[in-house]
């Protein structure tokens, strides 16, 4: 029995750590910064279906300036959408402006 659970708590784990993403939009050649300019959490229900969350970039860094465009779902994001059995989605979403 011991096993089982030892096996089960082990799989949950990988599970989780296999549902972790990364998407990156480049937007320009130029070299981006190494921080990000914007760095936020991104609520989503229902595993986002349906929902859209927009951020301007022009707000975030001046003149077009930039650079990429990265959205994550981190193991954090994945394990409470795991946790609520897939109501809460979260993501993150960061913003980098060209050097």
């Amino acid at each position: 029995m011991k096993k089982l659970s030892l096996a089960t708590t082990v799989a949950i784990l990988l599970a989780s750590l296999v549902g972790c993403s990364t998407q990156t939009y480049i937007v320009s050649e130029q070299p981006a910064q190494e921080k990000a300019s914007f760095d936020k959490m991104q609520h989503f229900f229902v595993a986002g279906i349906g929902q859209q969350v927009e951020k301007e970039t022009n707000e975030v860094c001046a003149n077009g300036s930039t650079a990429k465009v990265q959205t994550q779902q981190t193991f954090l994001n994945g394990l409470l959408n795991m946790i609520s059995y897939g109501i809460y989605s979260p993501r993150d979403m960061r913003i980098y402006c060209k050097k």
